[in-house]
């Protein structure tokens, strides 16, 4: 498989039907949770569930409502789910992107290049004529999976504050970055300084992600920068874009979820007039 982060339905359908096909990993997640009634009722022929919440993150905590995996933690993960060294894998969702593209982040920091995103998620692989099947699939286990955190690069609240993690890109609803609600987190705003760009300025009207010259003017940046959300969970599409474009974006693991919890982080509302989403 090319070592692109995007992968297309119909180039799918046909990589599947040739020999060492690459691993699938259905990620469906909502903010209520994995989503595996969905998975069970139809996915992609021989694709593995993969859980958010259980598989890709740790517990909640100081660190946020999704912080990193422990690595020992992650190894397991990856074993059980056989993303061996030398595995292709091929994440998708349910098609809004968010849970793909942390799937894809965090095998890319853990070390494992050979990972892409199926652009469009599951729409997009019905809309090509691809097959459905229904059920569980029991994976075949990678003993010799490994995990090398630093993959891709992280930023912290220190960072933030000591101005190392460059522009920072707030990747959530636009009405959120501003502070009119806040649905999730006990504290409503943004980060002071950063920039609107919420994840739904990089897809066009198919839901599959803008082309390489439309998502660098999306990004808008020039120089180090630095994305989060809510979480750490749907700035990963940010970082995805930046890698489709040729933009390098770091990622705030804790995200505004990790900032609020300390009181003494300062917290800016109101719209950003350099945004391409003040209105």
């Amino acid at each position: 498989m090319d070592r692109t982060p995007l992968v297309d339905a119909a180039a799918l359908l046909a990589r599947l039907g040739q020999d060492g096909p690459p691993l699938l990993l259905d990620v469906r997640w909502t903010l209520a949770g994995a989503d595996g009634d969905a998975y069970r009722a139809g996915h992609l022929p021989g694709a593995v569930f993969c859980d958010l919440d259980a598989d890709l993150a740790a517990a909640p905590g100081e660190g946020g409502r999704h912080p990193l995996p422990d690595p020992e933690d992650l190894v397991a993960t990856l074993r059980r789910l056989g993303v061996g060294p030398s595995r292709d894998v091929v994440v998708y969702d349910g098609g809004s992107g968010a849970a793909a593209a942390r799937a894809w982040w965090v095998l890319r920091w853990a070390g494992h290049d050979r990972v892409a995103v199926l652009d469009g998620g599951l729409p997009a692989w019905v809309a090509a004529g691809g097959p459905l099947e229904a059920g569980d699939v029991a994976p075949v286990p990678a003993p010799d999976a490994v995990v090398r955190p630093g993959g891709l690069p992280t930023a912290g609240a220190d960072d933030v504050l000591a101005g190392r993690a460059g522009t920072l890109l707030d990747a959530r609803a636009a009405e959120r970055y501003r502070g009119e609600t806040e649905p999730i987190d006990p504290v409503a705003g943004h980060v002071p300084g950063a920039l609107s760009r919420p994840t739904s300025t990089v897809y066009g009207p198919d839901g599959r992600f803008l082309a390489a010259a439309e998502l660098r003017e999306v990004l808008a940046v020039d120089g180090p920068a630095t994305a989060y959300c809510g979480s750490g969970v749907t700035a990963a599409q940010l970082v995805l874009a930046g890698e489709v474009a040729g933009v390098d974006l770091a990622l705030y693991p804790g995200s505004w979820s990790h900032w609020v919890r300390d009181p003494s982080r300062p917290v800016a509302t109101g719209a950003d007039p350099g945004s391409l989403t003040t209105t």
